[in-house]
């Protein structure tokens, strides 16, 4: 699963990039769906990380990968 997620954070990784932001993956525990990354850059700090990091990253991992079943920032 860890391929397909970082395939995934690559085409997210542009978008972030725009705002001058950025994500790094630090974990994938397959037995729990559980993706865990790092918000680098502008998001660090950021009001909008928490947003960006449930109604984006996570929305479009699940949507991507079934199995995936939350994304935490760490």
């Amino acid at each position: 699963m860890r391929e397909k997620v970082e395939e995934v954070l690559e085409k997210i990784k542009v978008a972030l990039q725009a705002d001058g932001g950025g994500i790094e993956l630090v974990d994938v525990d397959d037995d729990e769906g559980i993706v865990s990354v790092r918000l680098t850059g502008a998001c660090v700090g950021c009001p909008m990380a928490s947003m960006t990091l449930a109604n984006g990253v996570e929305r479009v991992l699940k949507q991507e990968i079934p199995e995936v079943k939350e994304v935490k920032a760490v």
